[in-house]
């Protein structure tokens, strides 16, 4: 059951702060880091400005939390490996799942569960599924421990319903699981009016920490800083203390300057929330853009709803690829980077099956390579419409669309 797909041909970054093309940094957040640049680190966890802003921020969203139930890092990733260190025992996580869950989890030495989810949805286990690898892991001799979810999802793009968050969280607090629930996709919904999105921590609060990268939604992925909320229970306060402690042994400190960004950009001004909402709308025409591309070739993808990426499946094109020489994720990662001109990561960075046709298309790179071009996709109110962004979909749907005749003439000749 182990996941042991390998995970690539070089080294990656695919987490929300991966050097991604992203777009222009919003004028008021570069002033606030800017009066700030002699600030110095914050103290391991966060200072008190940061993690009342993050308080605030989950309040909003119906989640009360105190600071001292806050601890703030450089990024998500070393928050995240300081939570699996301070909570112990093994890690089930969904399939597919961010590409960097994996790996923190293996630097650690934890055993890694990799669990599949529903049909209509990724980010959260099938609790049918949840509950068999639990008992199959105990009965190896193993010790399930940790859950990690993602309700608004990276790699799938999908939001899982709240009764799938429901009976997922139900199966895995009642077989005695500590649930950490990445949120960092949340505020970025394609159709926020249309999309119920239900944190784990409002249905089970004493049993769920969240997680939370600024670089999803409201802070530059060049300005690392994630946030944690730990439950108001005695339990958590002492997990928060050892996480604390190995925040402290990492160094992983916020750069000052970037703290009070932070603190600002999760105070969601006017400036910040109407850049959210812009960002998000911008992405969600491009994924709907890439999504009909990839239907129309033959291969499938779950309708995007959050984030900035589409997670396609081009199982049914097997045969072209194959006489392309394309047999698996890695070498469709190769071939679609190749042929796209930016980063595909197949499935298999994400726990997928090596086997399984599966990649992670990026809309962020459709946007255009210049900062003037990207600034021209956010402020118009026709991104589809300008030649920058309608050649590089263009070219996507050519490279499917090559596939897809072929697999058309052979069916005509066979």
């Amino acid at each position: 059951m182990r996941h042991t797909a390998p995970e690539g041909r070089g080294p990656v970054r695919y987490g929300p702060s991966a050097p991604e093309t992203g777009l222009p940094v919003l004028p008021e957040l570069a002033a606030v880091l800017a009066a700030s640049a002699g600030q110095p680190a914050e103290p391991p966890g966060g200072g008190p400005r940061l993690r009342e802003a993050a308080c605030a921020y989950w309040q909003r969203r119906g989640l009360r939390t105190r600071p001292e139930e806050v601890a703030a890092a450089p990024g998500a990733q070393p928050l995240l490996f300081a939570l699996i260190a301070a909570y112990g025992g093994d890690v089930l996580m969904p399939r597919p799942c961010p590409a960097w869950w994996t790996p923190q989890a293996r630097l650690l030495g934890r055993p890694a569960y990799h669990v599949p989810t529903p049909a209509e949805c990724g980010g959260v286990p099938d609790p049918y599924a949840l509950l068999e690898t639990v008992r199959r892991v105990r009965a190896e001799g193993g010790s399930p421990r940790l859950l990690l979810l993602s309700v608004a999802d990276d790699p799938t793009a999908t939001v899982a319903p709240p009764e799938t968050v429901r009976e997922a969280c139900e199966a895995a607090v009642g077989e005695g699981l500590h649930i950490i629930s990445d949120e960092t996709w949340r505020d970025t919904l394609h159709r926020p009016h249309d999309t119920v999105l239900f944190s784990p921590a409002e249905m089970w609060p004493e049993e769920v920490t969240v997680i939370s990268d600024l670089a999803g939604a409201l802070a530059p992925a060049a300005w690392p800083v994630a946030v944690a909320r730990f439950p108001h229970t005695g339990r958590a306060a002492a997990r928060r203390a050892r996480t604390l402690d190995i925040l402290t042994a990492l160094g992983a400190e916020a750069a000052g300057p970037v703290a009070a960004a932070a603190a600002y950009a999760l105070g969601e001004p006017p400036p910040v929330a109407e850049r959210a909402v812009r960002a998000a709308a911008l992405h969600a025409r491009i994924a709907a853009a890439v999504h009909r591309a990839v239907l129309g070739s033959g291969a499938l993808a779950r309708p995007p709803q959050a984030g900035r990426h589409l997670y396609a499946d081009l199982g049914p094109l097997r045969a072209p690829l194959a006489e392309r020489g394309v047999t698996d994720c890695m070498e469709l990662e190769e071939y679609l980077t190749r042929r796209l001109g930016t980063p595909a990561p197949g499935g298999h960075r994400f726990g997928d099956e090596l086997g399984a046709l599966r990649v992670r298309l990026a809309t962020g790179p459709l946007l255009g390579v210049s900062h003037d071009q990207r600034c021209e996709s956010l402020t118009t109110p026709a991104p589809l419409e300008l030649p920058h962004v309608a050649d590089a979909l263009r070219i996507l749907a050519s490279v499917f669309d090559e596939l897809s005749d072929e697999l058309t003439r052979r069916h005509r000749a066979g």
